[in-house]
């Protein structure tokens, strides 16, 4: 239903509704989509305060976030807890952040799209540090679906986007795809699909003659670069 109505926005504020109710349906206190630009320009949505995201601006906080640098570095979800907040700017930060009800816990998925494009789907929230691992394990593949669905709307409605002609996959090609790219095995991503390695390797193929690739790694490739799937 979430990616029904992803798949029918028409602008920025769909957008804006529409992770409002993601955030209400995961029970989170915010979740936020946040791209930056080659130029630096930040653009998205999300349910952070008016206040905070001033702030944010304000201070160039984009400057010392250990969120944005780590999940920069990183193609994988990236729990906040693992990112370094050794030094003084970054602690201060956090400390700023939590005062404005950024929460202490946080999960990032980092996206990478078309022509270099670089993006990030977050939840945060306040909780004890078992529960938020439970919730991020439960709730990991579920969240890095709709990241890509997300980014992939956002991307339609990009001032000055001249969109490029890319091959659609299908959803469950989509999903076979981005977990071969952060390192399931073929029987753990069959497992996680509920499918057997016969009707997995199906939709491999066909993603691959999709692609035009030569193998597997060459598909993932060209599918990340083309912003059809995140990691």
């Amino acid at each position: 239903m979430i990616l029904e109505d992803l798949e029918r926005a028409t602008g920025v504020e769909d957008l804006q509704r529409l992770i409002e109710a993601l955030r209400d349906h995961f029970a989170v206190d915010h979740m936020v989509y946040h791209w930056v630009n080659s130029d630096g320009e930040q653009y998205g949505c999300g349910t952070y305060s008016d206040g905070w995201v001033e702030r944010y601006i304000t201070k160039d906080y984009l400057k010392i976030d250990p969120v944005v640098s780590g999940c920069y570095q990183r193609f994988h979800p990236v729990d906040w807890k693992r990112l370094d907040w050794s030094s003084r700017a970054s602690r201060q930060f956090q400390t700023d952040a939590i005062r404005h009800g950024v929460g202490n816990q946080g999960f990032s998925i980092p996206i990478r799209g078309p022509n270099g494009q670089f993006a990030m789907f977050t939840v945060s929230h306040n909780a004890a540090d078992d529960a938020w691992a439970d919730f991020a394990e439960t709730n990991r593949r579920d969240l890095i679906l709709i990241a890509y669905y997300f980014n992939q709307k956002a991307l339609e409605f990009e001032p000055g986007r001249t969109p490029e002609p890319t091959t659609a996959l299908s959803p469950r090609e989509v999903e076979a795809m981005t977990f071969l790219a952060i390192g399931y095995s073929r029987a753990q991503v069959a497992q996680t699909l509920a499918i057997s390695e016969h009707t997995l390797r199906v939709y491999i193929e066909s993603a691959r003659f999709k692609l035009g690739a030569q193998n597997t790694t060459h598909a993932v490739a060209r599918a990340i670069s083309r912003g059809l799937i995140v990691v």
